[in-house]
């Protein structure tokens, strides 16, 4: 009777309104399958809650669908799922983590403690530092800190107990002490972290040590601030004392480990892991912002941008990382398709955020990438403009807003933002391409463009574009022999792009290797329907080759024929 009112709870807490089921369990079952294979978390969470509902005594259905409704945040419905898993004898991490989720978020720490002493946890490190911050959720602090240190003294696990050991001394007050182990060069990197230097921040306005507060700011981030940097360091430089509000209680401290792993799990781990990690930390703490973007980046790199969309959507307003989230709305919501929608939140940023340059650089790319030229110039000048002083961060700035003015046709201005991006990054070898090339096409400054393609070469020697330019920039030049060479090197790396087949083609016919020169143009012709570069080619003109010879072709443009350069280049 037990099993069967489990199963009954299970199918009605499954059972969405107004949903719609397959026809059969094998279906669901694999329409499930693929769906995790594409990495659609939705899809595989609705066709696996529904096979369930097919086989609910089925482990392997009930472990997946616990797995994907973790993935979606929702830890209610995969806590349900694992209640049967585990009332039915098997055992499961995905399930423990969900029951665990569920008990720290009921503040049941009792209930924690005895599922990881009777080794229904999540892991050694999470299960160890659970444990602590359960131990100090019942108000035993000194077993806390005992358990701590334990978990300090086994091996790869120090920095993570200690800093979470700094952070249970803060939340109840002991400043001093989390602060001494802070400041310990021994305890590793997780305090350099960006939030583990605001809480440390914290600490410091809290023991009346504003100056080192601020000092701490500046060695950490230079004077390049994000929206909540600054208004920490405003507030220390007011004589504020900051309050402390990192880690409010235990369940803020458990759903603090589960980010803590998630973040260095972030650039080792895969995406998909990683994401259980920050799902179960926003269940715990809902306004913990940093796992909400994290969450958010997750998907988008699962290039699930629906979801991503949600959950950047959640960063309220008046919060300071909103134009962090709104940005990475704005991506999710461009790479789903939805570009009016993306251009709509960036302009909107743009007048609320308007002091943030990277809001407006945002903007100026995605206009670019639009071509929209004219609203990108603008853009990037926006972003300039907020600048008290130059650094070499700003290459890029420079460097995009002169592609913009280039494809405007304004090339004076092109050519002294390009020159303003070499002072600043002067060995930089996309802007030394971009420059290069462009002299070469306009059939000025020649020498000074091979040697800005050169550098480029010798920095990338595997970048397609940039052998295309040198090869090209010897062809300009009539030293044909040369630049045989770098454009077939170009064409390998390069082998379905029509600009570098068409290259090697005028290179091929320039040496007298007409045959293949007509080999290459074909070629040329037949992928002018792949990549970007494409409607940068003229068919007419290859077509015209084609019939007549290049010779022809240059004379009938009034160009200048085909000549070899003399011995002195």
């Amino acid at each position: 009777m037990k099993r069967l009112l489990g199963t009954a709870a299970l199918v009605l807490c499954l059972a969405a309104p107004g949903g719609t089921f397959a026809n059969s369990l094998a279906g669901d079952y694999l329409a499930g399958r693929q769906a995790s294979f594409d990495g659609d978390i939705q899809a595989a969470a609705d066709y696996y809650g529904r096979a369930v509902m097919h086989d609910p005594e089925n482990p392997v259905i009930l472990e997946r669908a616990a797995l994907a409704e973790i993935s979606l945040g929702d830890l209610d419905r995969a806590a349900a799922l694992a209640n049967k898993l585990v009332n039915d004898g098997h055992r499961s991490q995905v399930a423990h983590m969900a029951l665990v989720a569920q008990q720290a978020r009921a503040e049941e720490y009792q209930t924690l403690i005895d599922m990881i002493d009777d080794d229904r946890g999540v892991g050694p490190l999470v299960d160890g530092l659970l444990l602590a911050w359960s131990q100090l959720g019942l108000g035993d602090m000194s077993a806390a800190l005992v358990q701590f240190d334990d978990l300090s003294n086994q091996q790869g696990l120090r920095n993570f107990a200690l800093y979470h050991k700094a952070l249970a001394l803060a939340s109840v007050g002991d400043f001093e002490s989390a602060a001494s182990i802070f400041e310990d060069a021994g305890t590793g990197g997780m305090q350099l972290t960006r939030r583990g230097v605001m809480a440390h921040v914290e600490v410091l306005s809290q023991l009346e040590r504003n100056s080192d507060a601020l000092t701490l700011i500046d060695t950490a981030f230079g004077g390049d601030l994000d929206p909540g940097l600054r208004q920490m360091r405003d507030a220390l430089e007011g004589g504020e004392a900051i309050p402390y509000t990192h880690i409010r209680g235990a369940r803020d401290g458990l759903a603090e480990v589960f980010y803590t792993l998630a973040a260095a799990l972030a650039s080792e781990a895969n995406d998909e892991f990683t994401l259980l990690y920050t799902r179960v930390a926003e269940y715990l703490r809902p306004d913990h912002i940093d796992a909400i973007l994290l969450s958010a980046g997750l998907l988008d790199e699962l290039e699930q941008s629906e979801l991503a969309v949600k959950a950047y959507a959640q960063v309220p307003e008046d919060h300071p990382a909103y134009h962090a989230a709104e940005l990475g709305r704005a991506a999710a919501l461009r790479d789903s398709g939805k570009t009016d929608a993306a251009v709509e939140v960036l302009q909107r940023l743009a007048k609320t955020h308007g002091d943030q340059p990277v809001v407006h650089s945002t903007l100026g790319d995605t206009m670019r990438q639009l071509e929209r030229y004219e609203v990108a110039v603008d853009a990037y000048s926006a972003a300039l403009a907020l600048f008290e002083e130059e650094t070499q961060s700003q290459w890029f700035l420079h460097y995009a807003r002169a592609i913009s003015y280039e494809r405007l046709d304004r090339w004076d201005e092109a050519e002294a933002d390009f020159r303003a991006a070499l002072e600043l990054n002067p060995d930089q070898p996309q802007v030394l391409n971009y420059l290069g090339y462009s002299l070469v096409e306009k059939k000025i400054k020649l020498d000074e463009a091979l040697d800005m393609i050169e550098r480029a070469a010798a920095a990338r020697p595997d970048s397609g574009y940039i052998i295309d330019s040198l090869g090209w920039v010897l062809y300009r030049l009539g030293r044909y022999d040369e630049a045989v060479g770098h454009m077939e090197r170009a064409a390998e790396l390069m082998p379905v792009d029509p600009i570098v087949n068409d290259h090697l083609g005028d290179v091929y016919w320039a040496v007298g290797r007409k045959t293949e020169a007509r080999f290459q143009w074909r070629r040329a012709l037949s992928f002018i329907v792949y990549g970007s570069t494409a409607e940068e080619v003229d068919a007419d003109r290859i077509r015209a080759k084609l019939d007549v010879g290049l010779d022809q072709v240059l004379a009938d443009e009034g160009a200048p024929p085909l000549q070899v350069a003399n011995d002195g280049g």
